[in-house]
């Protein structure tokens, strides 16, 4: 039992040191990528090519004045960024991101801990850290962050469904909640058997990639923060190490979405020659989920932003049905198959 409590131990700190340097540089290559796109340089003066502007920024922020407004709910306020951070952290512990590697004539396995309703603990997480913008909205006693937090409960409603819907075709075809079984079960055809190439879940996944930009309030779906309007939104009186909270929380909810992606549909860590090296699914995960994220940042600079009567129609008249004809279709053809 210590045994497996240490082991516990150093794979949560492990994980924990990989996201938040991963989420560090995610701000970097955001920027990067931005700027490449709009044929700038981006950020090049602190370290070499810039590759010391993350700590740069996260010195700058500790430093910054932590303001709290005098008419704010004090405790609701201070609660709702960890509420956010929590919950995106959270989600990543049922993720596995390798199968099993042999580390001193120990057998361990490539993800935090293993659940049979992995999926559900990950709606669960996803639908909870909700809760953390719409309590940020509303503690802060202004009327953009209220906006911007009733805009973000309306978003994720309407988008969580076609979410969720969407990983039922997939759930139908592997017969499993257990993310590290639907993985598993991509293993064929030389690792390559991915659920994307299966009929009709390849028409699904844009279902869910869509959806997954919109919970994760990337544009063209950022409008419970949209700049141009709300000011900042939800966080707009937040300052210090309590906005940065939010940014990691945002950033954090791309890797897991972009994570779940990758072992619904991508075949998770499964690639060639991984039943001889381990080690190299690590590679595969992270190479599929960073081509995930490279899309979102693209879509985010070359898409413009929805007007908020055109993401709701989106989400219920588009996605929703789209996610639903597909379980149809997806329950006559393995009824069919039988």
């Amino acid at each position: 039992m210590t045994a497996l409590l240490l082991e516990w131990t150093i794979k949560i700190a492990v994980l924990l040191g990989v996201l938040m340097t991963a989420v560090a540089y995610l701000t970097l290559l955001e920027r990067k990528f931005m700027s490449w796109i709009q044929l700038r340089v981006g950020p090049d003066r602190v370290g070499y090519w810039g590759l010391l502007q993350p700590v740069a920024d996260g010195i700058k922020m500790i430093f910054k004045e932590d303001i709290i407004p005098l008419e704010a709910n004090r405790a609701v306020y201070l609660a709702a960024p960890a509420i956010a951070l929590i919950a995106a952290l959270m989600s990543m512990i049922v993720i596995p991101y390798g199968s099993q590697v042999n580390v001193f004539g120990r057998v361990i396995d490539l993800h935090v801990t293993r659940m049979n309703v992995g999926v559900l603990y990950v709606l669960a997480l996803t639908s909870l850290g909700v809760y953390g913008f719409v309590l940020a909205g509303w503690a802060s006693n202004n009327k953009y962050s209220l906006l911007g937090g009733l805009r973000s409960s309306a978003q994720m409603i309407s988008y969580e469904l076609a979410f969720g819907l969407s990983m039922v075709s997939v759930l139908l075809y592997t017969g499993t909640l257990d993310l590290a079984s639907i993985a598993e079960g991509q293993s064929g055809w030389y690792g390559l058997k991915w659920n994307i190439v299966q009929f009709p879940l390849m028409f699904v996944f844009v279902v869910f990639y869509i959806a997954a930009l919109a919970e994760t309030n990337r544009t063209p779906f950022d409008l419970p923060e949209a700049d141009s309007e709300l000011v900042a939104g939800y966080h707009t009186e937040y300052s210090s190490m309590k906005f940065v909270m939010f940014q990691v929380a945002e950033y954090l909810n791309l890797i897991t979405s972009s994570s779940i992606a990758t072992t619904l549909f991508l075949g998770g860590w499964n690639g060639p020659f991984v039943d001889r090296f381990p080690l190299l699914g690590l590679v595969y995960f992270g190479v599929k989920v960073l081509a995930l994220i490279l899309l979102a940042m693209w879509i985010r600079y070359t898409v413009p932003r929805f007007r908020y009567d055109q993401l709701m129609r989106f989400g219920w008249k588009v996605l929703l049905p789209i996610a639903i004809i597909n379980i149809v279709i997806t329950a006559t053809i393995l009824l069919l198959r039988s």
